[in-house]
């Protein structure tokens, strides 16, 4: 937990920026596996966490800008609580630590909310991601599953404010990365012919639970690359294969770090393997290289498609000019996803809130396959945490249906894509904060060449 004076001054400045109103916060629940005392890992809304701090589940929150009251709603722990639990400091006493002295019982809220509503003061809440979230909505505020109309001040509000990581964020953030990139550089050193891929993601979460901390998101670690959210952890690594890994740990303030790796199954990566492996890197490269304040990063973004274009028709995958190809959507054949996204106390920051308001800042996204899936498209400032993370795919799906449409052909090269299809895919992460003059990268460094991969095979 930060200092009081960080919730205070996070509220404080949510109040500047939203102006008016009533802002309710909801805090997640416990949410049961197989029945209701076996649960799921506990994880609280972020948002929540930033202006509040506690971890706990059952709570919720007013700002009320109107009156200048902030408010807790949660009950105390009875006794059959502290026998399940253990002894606890109290709801006030949480509460006061993060500098909030008015807390309620939880069946006040509607309450309060009740008689803000018969005043006609604004009621702020934000988009919901949770079935529980909507109910109660609809118990509270009536408004039923389907209905809602997110607050865009509030929204905006948050964005404006969580988008730029302070010193104390930056250094929660650091720790995350430092022991990302340790769990990248076990697994790296771990994969071997023979073994299954559940082996690698055992050894590199290890790593993550040894260093106090949680997994940000599910691991990917697979032989299937080019299936770019592969959670599947079955299959037999065999030789000549490339094993994909996308994992991250989250600290116990909730700050995520989240880095990608490409391995080669036996002590070295074949001669094609390594001829898309380095185009991909020279992508990344590219890119990092162009972070700086005032860079809009879909620029980034179009820079490292057209790296990857003009790798592709050095290797004879494609023809025409890179940037018309890139321009003209047929980059998507082999970089069908975006290059990256904002990282903070979510591994893809607030998109709950909308990648409109994150990544755009207001403004429409494409509608262009493969170009859509761009999160973060903004000019960059200082204090913005981000992933770069460019990936080079052969999808057979994508090209059997491109190939039948005849979409592309003149810059997509179908008969010499024929002998990639069983190449599946590749990417590499790392996690980048921009400066006032460029950006830096946070955590140690992880192999990213071929060449710093087979160093540690």
């Amino acid at each position: 937990m930060f200092s009081t004076d960080t919730y205070k001054n996070r509220r404080a400045a949510l109040k500047r920026n939203v102006g008016s109103g009533l802002m309710l916060f909801f805090g997640n629940e416990e949410c049961g596996m197989s029945y209701e005392d076996n649960t799921y890992h506990f994880k609280q809304d972020s948002s929540f966490l930033y202006f509040f701090g506690l971890d706990y589940a059952g709570l919720a929150a007013i700002i009320d800008v109107d009156e200048d009251r902030e408010i807790i709603f949660g009950n105390e722990l009875t006794i059959d609580d502290i026998v399940w639990m253990g002894t606890q400091p109290t709801l006030h006493e949480k509460a006061h630590r993060v500098g909030i002295s008015e807390v309620r019982p939880t069946s006040e809220l509607k309450t309060y909310l009740d008689a803000a509503a018969s005043k006609g003061q604004e009621i702020h809440y934000l988009p919901v991601y949770r079935a529980e979230h909507r109910l109660k909505l609809q118990n509270l505020l009536g408004i039923h599953p389907g209905a809602e109309q997110p607050s865009v001040p509030f929204i905006k509000g948050i964005v404006n404010l969580r988008n730029y990581k302070t010193a104390e964020e930056i250094a929660e953030l650091e720790k995350a990365c430092d022991v990302t990139a340790d769990m990248h550089i076990e697994a790296i050193r771990t994969a071997r012919v023979g073994m299954h891929e559940y082996e690698v993601a055992a050894a590199l979460e290890a790593v993550a639970q040894a260093n106090g901390c949680r997994i940000s998101f599910p691991t990917i670690t697979t032989v299937n690359g080019q299936t770019l959210h592969n959670h599947y952890h079955g299959n037999l690594i065999n030789e000549g294969d490339m094993v994909l890994i996308d994992a991250g740990a989250e600290t116990e303030m909730g700050y995520c770090g989240d880095m990608s790796s490409t391995v080669c199954a036996g002590k070295t990566f074949t001669t094609r393997q390594k001829e898309v492996y380095d185009i991909q890197v020279a992508s990344h490269l590219a890119a990092v290289n162009a972070l700086k304040p005032g860079i809009p990063f879909k620029d980034v973004y179009e820079l490292s498609c057209r790296v990857i274009c003009e790798g592709m028709k050095s290797l004879g995958l494609m023809k025409g000019d890179p940037a018309e190809a890139v321009a003209a959507g047929a980059h998507a054949m082999f970089f069908p996803c975006g290059l990256g996204h904002m990282m903070g106390m979510d591994v893809h920051d607030m998109e709950n809130l909308g990648e409109v308001w994150v990544g755009y800042d207001g403004q429409p996204k494409s509608t262009q396959f493969g170009r859509k899936s761009l999160r973060l498209a903004r000019p960059l400032e200082p204090g913005f945490v981000l992933t770069i993370e460019p990936g080079i795919y052969f999808i057979p799906e994508l090209i059997d249906l491109w190939k039948s449409e005849n979409r592309f052909t003149d810059f997509i090269c179908y008969d010499k894509l024929e002998p990639y299809r069983d190449f599946t895919g590749l990417r590499n992460e790392e996690d980048y904060l921009i400066t006032e003059t460029g950006a830096r990268r946070l955590g140690k460094k992880i192999p990213l060449t071929t060449e710093e991969v087979e160093a540690l095979r």
